[in-house]
């Protein structure tokens, strides 16, 4: 499985960036994806995870209301839309395979050793 980010680039405080990730695993469809980042200098960190079931999407603190994951079965793609930017979401962001099936609650999805494929990153830039 390979995974591709794109859409990374710079923008101003208040705007918006959409990143895209690809998938050229066959079975992309059956499972949860995720969004991270990492900023200089810290930890990676969880943003966004979506299933392919009806659970609800699941979001970080720092970006709910801000951020939309969202995915498209037939384009094995999932995607980030990044409004209302700030400063502080400035980081390489990665998307990543939730590899296991065995999740009961939003928190599982945060858990980055449950993630099996991740992308090379993609990096996004916002300057107040």
């Amino acid at each position: 499985v390979r995974l591709v980010e794109s859409g990374g680039g710079s923008a101003q405080a208040g705007g918006s960036l959409r990143l895209s990730c690809v998938s050229s695993g066959s079975s992309f469809s059956s499972y949860a994806m995720g969004w991270f980042r990492q900023a200089p200098g810290k930890g990676r960190e969880f943003v966004a995870s979506i299933t392919f079931d009806s659970l609800p999407a699941h979001y970080a603190d720092s970006v709910k209301g801000r951020f939309t994951i969202s995915r498209d079965e037939f384009k094995k793609s999932v995607f980030l839309q990044m409004n209302s930017l700030k400063p502080e979401d400035t980081a390489i962001y990665y998307c990543a395979r939730f590899g296991s099936f065995d999740y009961r609650e939003p928190g599982d999805f945060e858990n980055q050793n449950k993630y099996d494929f991740w992308g090379q990153g993609t990096q996004v830039t916002v300057s107040s």
